[in-house]
């Protein structure tokens, strides 16, 4: 098994023991994404900003693996309010040219920093 970690400046560094992403073989896990600009380390209160934010930073640590969002295959949302829904749907899919990954999404009680939206994804190349 070949283990590499994948980390960029250009997404909010990792607030505690893990890593941005870890790719094995051909698969890359990238951790839950949360709506922090890491130029400024601040997120906005708005759902469509945090959305847009979280696929950002999402981008950005595929890119540093050489991938993009066509080599998703896998993505889970959390969200504190299943109200957003809709919007949080709409923002998601325009990041998307080719077929959908698998997903789920649900509704969490609490997210860190209390945002509202994280995501997380599985890659393949």
């Amino acid at each position: 098994m070949k283990k590499e970690i994948i980390s960029t400046s250009q997404a909010p560094a990792a607030i505690g023991p893990y890593s941005q992403a870890v790719k094995v073989n051909n698969l890359l896990f990238i951790s839950g994404q949360i709506p922090v600009n890491p130029a400024t380390n601040e997120f906005s209160d708005e759902i469509t900003e945090q959305t847009h934010q979280v696929m950002k930073n999402i981008q950005a640590i595929l890119t540093e693996a050489g991938l993009s969002f066509n080599h998703i295959v896998k993505s889970s949302i959390f969200l504190t309010d299943l109200n957003n829904f809709a919007i949080v749907n709409d923002i998601y899919a325009s990041y998307f040219a080719n077929s959908y990954p698998a997903r789920e999404c649900v509704q969490v009680s609490a997210l860190p920093k209390n945002v509202s939206i994280e995501i997380s994804v599985i890659a393949a190349e």
